[in-house]
């Protein structure tokens, strides 16, 4: 049972806003079409009210920034990131980010579909009914799978590149970090993908961070603020810096699909061909700090 109302605008508006996504998808499922052109058009037309023909003519330096071809990513710059996997998603993921910051991105009732329609031509799965709120980060976008009825709120930053999987139901409140990569603490250019698994009807709430390889099992939590470096049961509730499970849910007995005691874990990969093997514990507890060995000086 939902917590929410139905809400609805003009019918008028509505056939408008229906019939330029479907227009959309339609396009971008047709495999002859530069999605390059299409992008820019559309930018074109919801941030300057004009086409991109009109716009190169009268603005060459706005022209030049709705054009995907014409900018960088970050991802564009990692050893990790499959070259023709995002170039086939770059210009749609440069439409995502930009439309955001438009009325259009901000309209709900547009937006949230918009979105939904980009998510089903970059992810590399995506279900029924994906709610997505503005301004939400990919790094890849590719390496993204996403069940049914997955709810993502704003500001959200999902780093897919080593693998993000959100199971039916899972909820990814404001301000959330995701992370499928990770650094050598002594070496930076040492990166290791972990492929990060957020379980069914799991919820990662306000200003937490999610690190990689972590599984949070199916209707688990984890708390605000909390900084998850591992696993968390079906039905935990973890909290804290670092997370630990402190509670669990009073649930009657159900079926898990998600459980991180017994959830086979993709391998993990390393991303810079300079560092190819694991990444071997490089740290140690203070009280494992060697002493400082007294100074012997001579005498006479």
């Amino acid at each position: 049972m939902t917590w929410l109302k139905p809400v609805e605008i003009g019918q008028d508006a509505q056939a408008t806003y229906n019939e330029f996504l479907r227009d959309l998808d339609a396009r971008l499922s047709d495999p002859d079409t530069d999605r390059f052109e299409l992008a820019a058009g559309v930018l074109s037309e919801i941030m300057y009210g004009r086409s991109v023909a009109q716009l190169r003519a009268d603005a060459p330096l706005a022209a030049l920034n709705v054009d995907a071809r014409n900018v960088t990513f970050e991802a564009e710059y990692y050893m990790a990131t499959d070259t023709e996997a995002f170039t086939r998603v770059k210009p749609l993921l440069w439409l995502w980010k930009n439309a955001d910051l438009t009325p259009v991105g901000q309209n709900p009732v547009l937006g949230i579909p918009l979105r939904r329609v980009l998510a089903g031509h970059v992810f590399r799965r995506v279900g029924r009914d994906f709610k997505c709120w503005q301004n939400v980060e990919f790094s890849v976008g590719y390496n993204m799978e996403v069940g049914n009825d997955v709810v993502v709120h704003r500001h959200v930053l999902l780093d897919d590149i080593g693998g993000i999987e959100l199971h039916d139901n899972a909820s990814i409140s404001d301000y959330v970090n995701v992370y499928s990569h990770t650094h050598s603490v002594l070496d930076g250019p040492d990166v290791t993908l972990r492929r990060t698994v957020i379980g069914r009807g799991a919820r990662v709430t306000y200003h937490s961070t999610v690190l990689a390889g972590s599984v949070i099992s199916d209707d688990a939590m984890l708390a605000t603020h909390a900084l998850l470096r591992g696993d968390i049961p079906p039905h935990g509730i973890a909290m804290g810096v670092p997370a630990r499970t402190t509670r669990f849910k009073v649930r009657e007995p159900q079926e898990v699909h998600v459980d991180s005691r017994s959830f086979v874990r993709a391998a993990d990969r390393k991303a810079n061909p300079e560092f190819p093997e694991p990444t071997p514990n490089q740290t140690r507890l203070p009280e494992e700090q060697e002493q400082p060995r007294p100074l012997v000086t001579g005498q006479g």
